[in-house]
């Protein structure tokens, strides 16, 4: 991880720019902790507008379109602890390591992002000690904070997927998709509480994608280090592209993600 430090020596955020971390309801009492990697699509002035057609940062390549708000309602209806994310995934995925290829993507969804071709060292490293590095240690000291306190502990991170790839024409035919790795339990007991309580909802665990060390961050580096229970939660994002879509998919989402984190809270395996 690089030095605090070198943050003075970057100079990518100017004054004006938003902070890369907003945080909703730090105090919250759930057990269950929020976060959402995606949810902005803020550029830095610097950057400019990164070469592309503004109507490009409203695609879900800019950002993960409606999380923000269904990330703000579960937070909301269970008391959660939110952090927040603020800048657009073109200018770097906050949910990916540095070494990613696609951390900076010069191409994303048929889209070429000419600000990202050629970038030097010094700009992916100005980038992710910005942007990235701040949120991870919110959510870093954030967990801390809860662990000491010995209670039970459920890290959520909250994202979208679009229904067609535009590049490839894949078509993703399903509503929620519950992603992890190395382990299961939180994914599988959600998705048993969702169906319960939406049955009319195609429920399928790590589809669109699979958390790995290299396609995500915050589940392998957060969830699966601390050895807290975790999941990944996808959702179809023409469902949720606006704010009647995102409340009722909050209030699909959150009484299942309560009785589950609860039934394993009652089995001793939520440490």
């Amino acid at each position: 991880m690089l030095r605090l430090a070198d943050r003075d020596t970057t100079g990518l955020l100017q004054a004006g720019d938003p902070d890369p971390v907003e945080w909703i309801n730090p105090t919250g009492r759930s057990t269950i902790f929020l976060t959402c990697e995606h949810a902005g699509r803020a550029l830095p002035a610097a950057l400019g507008d990164l070469g592309i057609a503004p109507e490009e940062m409203e695609r879900h390549i800019a950002y993960d379109v409606g999380a923000e708000g269904v990330a703000r309602g579960i937070s909301e209806r269970l008391d959660a602890a939110l952090v927040l994310q603020r800048y657009s995934r073109l200018v770097i995925d906050c949910n990916r390591p540095f070494e990613a290829t696609d951390c900076f993507v010069a191409q994303s969804d048929g889209t070429v992002v000419p600000v990202n071709a050629d970038l030097s060292d010094r700009e992916r490293l100005g980038r992710y000690v910005e942007i990235h590095q701040p949120l991870h240690e919110a959510i870093a000291g954030g967990l801390d904070q809860r662990q000491a306190t010995g209670k039970p502990l459920f890290l959520v991170s909250v994202h979208s997927f679009t229904p067609v790839m535009r590049a490839t024409g894949a078509v993703r035919d399903f509503e929620l998709g519950l992603l992890y790795n190395r382990d299961a339990r939180f994914a599988q007991r959600l998705a048993e509480t969702f169906r319960a309580a939406n049955p009319d909802v195609t429920v399928r665990l790590n589809e669109p994608y699979h958390v790995d060390d290299l396609s995500d961050y915050t589940i392998p580096v957060h969830g699966e280090r601390r050895g807290i229970p975790h999941v990944l939660l996808e959702v179809r994002n023409d469902l949720i592209n606006d704010a009647r879509g995102q409340q009722e998919w909050a209030d699909r989402l959150a009484g299942p993600l309560r009785l589950a984190a609860e039934s394993i809270e009652g089995t001793n395996d939520g440490r």
